[in-house]
C-alpha cells in the first residue's frame, strides 16, 4: 500500500518585547541571564499576584497576523490552560482558546526543487493566539535532579497553528524558513531556532493512497505529535523518521498510537514521552484576571505598519531590476540585503546608463558581487551588511569599473577588501594602489610582440582558424602584467598582429 503523509506544524515565535507577557521582568533569551534572575512575583505565580497584558506584544501579534492574511476578529481574549509540570509555577499557562487574536491566515510557499511533487504551494493558517511561555527544565548530567530556569517562564509566545495540509518534510522545512524570513521582516521576531526563539511541533500521520492518488479511506489515521525541533534540518529529519516509522507500522496492520513524541537529534529517532492529549485534558476557561482585548480600534493601525512583503519584494527585485531568482532569494532572505541591493541599484543609475537588453547582464555582475563577493567577505569579518563601510553608491561605482573593464576581477576582489577597510570610494583606492587596467598601450604591444615571437605553434594554430587560441595570448599578458592591461584590448591587438 502507498501512504500520504499528512502534516500539520504548531510554531511558537517569541515576541520581540522588552518584557514579558504579563509582568515587568524582562524578556531575554536563554543564557542571557543567571538562572531565576529575570523573576517576579507575577511570572512565578505567587498568591494574590496579577496579571497586566504588554500592549507592545499584542501590537506585534497583530501585525504577524496580518503579514499572514489572518482574519483579525474584533475582540480577543485569554483562557486558563491547566496542566502539572515543574515548569508550570502556577499550574496553568495562560493562552488563548476559542477566541484567539488572529483567525485564518495563509502562507504561500514556493520549493527550489524541481524534483520536488508540488513547486509552490498554499499553507492554510487555522489560528495565531498569544500565550506565554513555559520555564525551562535543566537535567543534571547524572540524571539524578532536574532544576528549573524560570527566566523563560511567561515571555510572550505567538502560537501559530496551521491545516495540515504539508505532504513532505521538505515542504515543512520551506514553509519554516519563509515563516522566520516573515517574522524578521516586519520585526515581531528575531526567530533564531538555534536560540529557542521559534520552535517547531510536527504533528504527522500517514493516509492510504489510491494509485490515482486519492484517498483510500474517509477518516485519518491516529497522528503523533513531534515536540520541541529546534533546527530546520531537524524538522526535515524528525519528519522524515516518523513518516518511515509509522509506514513500517502501517505495513504490518498496526496503527499508530496517537502520542506525543521527542526527537532525539543525536540518535535521529523519535521516542515517546506521553499518550496525546485533547482540548478537553487541559479544561480551558475564560481567564478571570483579564478582560476581553477590543482589536478593533488598533486593527488598521497595526495593519499600516506592514512594509512590503518578501514574496513581493523577491519578485520586484526580479521585475525591476532583473536580480535572478537565486539572487532575490538571498538579498530578501538575510536581513539588510534587499535595503542595500535596491539603493545600490538607485545609485547605479546615477552612475551609468542600462540599456534594456543589459539590464539582466548588469544585475546578474551586481548580484554575483553582493551575494558571492561581498557576503563572503563579511562572513570572513564577522559582520553584518548593517555594519559594512562601503556605502551603496561607493558599491555602485565599483560595479561601474567593472563592467566598463577598468579593472578585472582578480584585482577587482582585492579593490572590495580595501574598500571595506577604509570605506572610500573605489576610483580613489584603484589609483592609489595601481590595481586599474590602465597600462600604456605600447607596452601592452610590446608584450603581445614577444609572445607571437616565442609562440610560433600558437600563431599557427590561431591563422589555421582557431578562434580560440586569443584567449591563450590574453591570459598570458594578463600574468605577465599583474592584471593591468585590459583584457578586450590586448584581445584586438593579438588579433591584428597574427594576421
Amino acid at each position: 500500500m502507498k501512504y500520504a503523509p499528512i502534516i500539520g506544524l504548531e510554531i511558537h515565535v517569541q515576541l520581540k518585547t522588552a518584557t514579558k507577557l504579563f509582568c515587568n521582568c524582562p524578556n531575554i533569551n536563554d543564557g542571557d541571564a543567571a538562572p531565576n534572575t529575570a523573576i517576579c512575583p507575577v511570572c512565578t505565580g505567587q498568591p494574590g499576584t496579577l496579571p497586566a497584558l504588554n500592549a507592545h506584544a499584542l501590537e506585534l501579534a497583530m501585525i504577524a497576523g496580518h503579514a499572514l492574511h489572518c482574519e483579525i476578529p474584533d475582540t480577543a481574549k485569554f483562557d486558563r490552560k491547566n496542566y502539572f509540570y515543574p515548569d508550570l509555577p502556577k499550574g496553568y499557562q495562560i493562552s488563548q482558546f476559542d477566541v484567539p487574536v488572529c483567525g485564518k491566515g495563509y502562507l504561500d510557499i514556493e520549493l527550489d526543487d524541481e524534483n520536488a511533487r508540488r513547486q509552490s504551494f498554499r499553507i492554510e493558517i487555522t489560528r495565531a493566539h498569544l500565550e506565554e511561555d513555559a520555564a525551562k527544565n535543566q537535567h543534571t548530567p547524572d540524571g539524578a535532579s532536574t532544576l528549573v530556569d524560570y527566566n523563560r517562564g511567561g515571555t510572550p509566545l505567538l502560537e501559530i497553528v496551521t491545516e495540515p495540509d504539508f505532504r513532505s518534510a521538505a515542504e515543512a522545512k520551506a514553509f519554516l524558513q519563509e515563516l522566520r524570513t516573515l517574522m524578521r521582516w516586519v520585526g515581531v521576531s528575531d526567530a533564531d531556532m538555534e536560540k529557542g526563539q521559534m520552535r517547531c511541533d510536527a504533528n504527522v500521520s500517514l493516509m492510504p493512497i489510491n494509485d490515482d492518488g486519492t484517498f483510500a479511506q474517509e477518516a485519518y489515521n491516529p497522528k503523533v505529535e513531534v515536540k520541541n525541533i529546534n533546527s530546520f534540518r531537524a524538522v526535515e529529519r524528525a519528519i522524515t523518521y516518523e513518516i518511515a516509522r509509522q509506514t513500517d507500522l502501517l505495513d504490518t496492520n498496526t496503527l499508530p498510537i496517537q502520542s506525543t513524541r521527542g526527537w532525539d537529534e543525536n540518535r535521529g529517532v523519535t521516542t515517546e514521552q506521553r499518550t496525546k492529549e485533547g482540548s478537553a485534558d487541559y479544561r480551558y476557561f475564560p481567564e478571570p484576571d483579564l478582560p476581553p482585548v477590543n482589536l478593533a480600534e488598533i486593527r488598521e493601525r497595526m495593519r499600516s505598519k506592514l512594509p512590503e512583503l518578501p514574496a513581493a519584494t523577491r519578485q520586484r527585485l526580479q521585475e525591476e531590476f532583473k536580480f535572478s531568482k537565486a539572487d532575490a532569494s538571498f538579498l530578501v532572505s538575510n536581513e539588510g540585503w534587499s535595503d542595500y541591493a535596491d539603493r545600490v541599484m538607485s545609485e547605479l543609475g546615477e552612475w551609468m546608463t542600462v540599456s534594456e537588453g543589459e539590464a539582466e547582464k548588469v544585475a546578474k555582475l551586481v548580484g554575483g558581487w553582493l551575494t558571492s563577493k561581498l557576503a563572503g567577505f563579511l562572513t570572513e569579518a564577522n559582520q553584518t551588511i548593517r555594519e559594512v563601510r562601503i556605502t551603496p553608491e561607493n558599491f555602485a561605482e565599483f560595479i561601474k569599473i567593472l563592467s566598463k573593464g577598468e579593472i578585472n576581477s582578480s584585482n577587482g576582489q582585492k579593490l572590495l577588501k580595501l574598500m571595506m577597510e577604509k570605506g572610500t570610494d573605489p576610483s580613489q583606492l584603484m589609483e592609489e594602489h595601481n590595481l586599474g587596467q590602465n597600462m600604456d598601450e605600447g607596452d601592452v604591444v610590446a608584450i603581445v610582440e614577444r609572445l607571437i615571437a616565442e609562440n610560433p605553434s600558437q600563431v599557427d594554430q590561431f591563422k589555421s582558424g582557431k578562434e580560440n587560441i586569443l584567449m591563450w595570448f590574453v591570459g598570458q599578458v594578463m600574468k605577465a602584467t599583474e592584471g593591468k592591461a585590459n583584457p578586450e584590448k590586448v584581445k584586438e591587438i593579438a588579433r591584428e598582429k597574427m594576421k
